[in-house]
């Protein structure tokens, strides 16, 4: 506790200091479109690095471009980044939206788990799947399944799945591994999700939903990811600490350390007193999908003429996800109270608990627009773009990979993928908006695969702790058997990002990435790696 206190204390003293360095250096009209104008952004990134800790770090850095841009100031600095910043961007329309968005999602999460579907959907698997194979095959595809939210995720597969992938004997670190990589990295290229409305509100001056959309094919740590799981269960390949869990798993041990605080859970099939059924779980979520990708494109004008793709890459993500979530919580209400599943007064009852789920997300997203907001009034777009716009091509072409590994380090230290995005996304558009359209599309899609891949990796995640939660596994255990897995398709993933930037075809970078990832666990596999001698049970 004593090296936190004296850790965060000398950070905070470094950045008085560099403030008052900033005080005697600018003043409110010379500090516009110089490099003064990163300094918030420099400032929460540092902090969020060596505090660990997300919040108190972008909101320095908000009060710090506050400072710079009054003069230093204090009632000017109060006035710009409670008027001009948190107050300006929660009233923004879009914003809002977002935030309605995120609320709703939490609602259905909360409908979903009250009503026992997913308790009913694992009990159908447990009759259904016969083999190790298809436990760990039919996880992997709920996960992808489940590809609104995270959190959703989370809550959900691991739930739904543990029952099944205990009667086949998978690890209980295998499980929370299979939830964790089919959480962040599925809502990462999946448009309609509370991900691609986040990225979509860190993007001005463009499309958010179709950069996103755009940058799909380029995200190759989510791809990535997602083949290599299936490699794994396909190819009967483990590796590092994991295939010490799984051996011993085969043998009726499904934690493999003395710790095991769930090994006494009563088996949730044989007590599930819930009146809800698969459909309870299937129809919401189908509903969701159709009423948002609706919702999308009638923002897009598709209703009125305009044809299906360009409708969608037009659409106004706010409104049409606002308006689908709407009608797909409407109409999950309506099936509760007619299958009497849940009561009105338990309908009712999920309202703030949705909400209250989703404070996290509604914080950190606030909190980076208003950090967006702050950077863009001390020209820090216009500044980047001139800086750019001095490199060099060459240095240029590997920018891909260096934004994914800034992203990558800067997740893993705050264990977040959103305030990640809120700090490099807005850089990297001012940066390659007007100069190479191309490359924003690659690099904006480096920035969300490196955000993910630091935040899969990191122990402080929320995404990953609640992994380890919905698994019912040792953390420890989730992270030291998680770390190889997503260090070896972030490696892959860097010099798929080289590759890209001198290429730019996607669908040439990525079979070569997928190559390389099938060439090294064939090596693994070889070599004998995956079958590291067990140790003994405790």
């Amino acid at each position: 506790m004593k090296e936190n206190a004296k850790k965060y204390g000398l950070a905070f003293l470094a950045v008085l200091i560099v403030l008052v360095i900033a005080a005697f250096c600018t003043s409110a009209d010379t500090v516009q479109e110089t490099a003064w104008a990163l300094l918030p952004p420099v400032i929460a990134i540092a902090l969020a690095l060596v505090t660990k800790e997300v919040y108190s770090s972008l909101f320095i850095g908000i009060f710090s471009g506050a400072l710079l841009y009054s003069g230093f100031s204090f009632e000017g600095a109060m006035n710009h980044a409670f008027s001009d910043g948190f107050i300006s961007v929660i009233s923004d329309s879009y914003n809002v939206g977002i935030l309605i968005f995120l609320i709703i999602l939490g609602t259905m999460v909360a409908l979903m788990n009250k009503a026992g579907g997913s308790a009913a959907f694992g009990q159908w698997a447990y009759k259904h799947i016969k083999t190790r194979a298809g436990a760990q095959i039919a996880t992997i595809i709920l996960g992808c399944l489940i590809f609104i939210d995270d959190y959703f995720n989370c809550l959900t597969v691991g739930s739904v799945m543990r029952p099944v992938t205990d009667k086949h004997q998978v690890s209980r670190a295998k499980l929370a591994y299979l939830i964790d990589a089919t959480a962040a990295p599925v809502c990462i290229i999946a448009p309609i999700s509370s991900w691609a409305a986040a990225v979509s509100g860190f993007v001005e001056g463009e499309n958010g939903m179709d950069l996103f959309v755009r940058a799909i094919p380029y995200n190759y740590y989510a791809l990535l990811t997602i083949c290599m799981m299936f490699l794994l269960v396909l190819m009967n390949v483990d590796f590092g600490p994991m295939a010490i869990h799984e051996e011993n798993a085969k043998k009726g041990d499904l934690f493999t350390t003395p710790d095991r605080p769930y090994g006494d859970t009563t088996d949730e099939l044989d007590h599930n007193d819930k009146k809800g059924t698969v459909i309870d779980m299937l129809i919401p979520i189908i509903c969701l999908v159709i009423c948002c990708v609706i919702g999308m494109i009638y923002s897009g004008g598709f209703f009125s003429g305009t044809g299906f793709v360009e409708a969608f890459a037009n659409s106004d993500a706010s409104v049409g996800l606002v308006l689908g979530s709407a009608v797909g919580l409407f109409i999950t209400i309506i099936l509760y109270l007619i299958r009497r599943v849940l009561s009105f007064n338990d309908i009712m009852a999920c309202l703030p608990e949705g909400f209250k789920s989703m404070v996290p997300a509604v914080l950190i997203l606030t909190m980076a627009w208003t950090l967006k907001a702050m950077t863009d009034s001390l020209g820090a777009k216009e500044y980047v773009a001139g800086l750019v716009q001095a490199s060099s091509g060459s240095l240029m072409n590997f920018m891909p990979a260096i934004i994914f590994l800034i992203g990558c380090g800067l997740a893993f230290a705050t264990g977040t993928s959103w305030g990640t995005f809120g700090i490099l996304i807005p850089i990297v558009v001012s940066a390659f908006q007007n100069l190479d359209p191309k490359l924003m599309i690659i690099s904006i899609s480096a920035c969300m695969a490196g955000a993910v891949c630091g935040d899969h990796c990191s122990p402080i995640s929320d995404t990953t702790i609640m992994a380890s939660a919905g698994a019912q596994c040792n953390h420890v255990n989730h992270v030291s058997t998680q770390l190889p897995y997503a260090m070896l398709c972030a490696g892959i993933s860097a010099v798929t990002y080289v590759i890209a930037g001198f290429v730019r075809v996607a669908w040439i970078c990525l079979p070569i990435g997928i190559a390389m990832l099938v060439l090294i666990l064939l090596f693994i596999k070889k070599i004998g790696l995956a079958k590291s001698k067990p140790e003994v049970s405790e």
